[in-house]
C-alpha cells in the first residue's frame, strides 16, 4: 500500500489538519505494534492515512 494520493487530491478539508492527524495516528500504531502494519509492508504512515481517509478512524482538532 502506498500513500493514497488520489484520496488526498480529492480531499476538500484542511490538508494540514489531516496530515497532523495521520502523523499522530502513525505514532499510535507504531507504539502499540498494531498487526495491520505488517499487512501494509511496514508502511505506518500509509496505513494511518488510509484509516483516516476511509473514516475507519475519526479525528478532531482540539483548541
Amino acid at each position: 500500500m502506498i500513500f493514497p494520493l488520489e484520496k488526498l487530491i480529492r480531499f476538500k478539508d484542511n490538508i494540514y489538519q489531516i496530515t497532523c492527524a495521520a502523523s499522530h495516528r502513525a505514532y499510535q500504531l507504531s507504539m502499540v505494534h498494531d498487526e495491520q502494519i505488517d499487512e501494509h509492508d511496514g508502511k505506518v504512515v500509509s496505513l494511518a492515512a488510509e484509516q483516516l481517509f476511509s473514516n475507519e478512524v475519526q479525528y478532531r482538532i482540539e483548541q
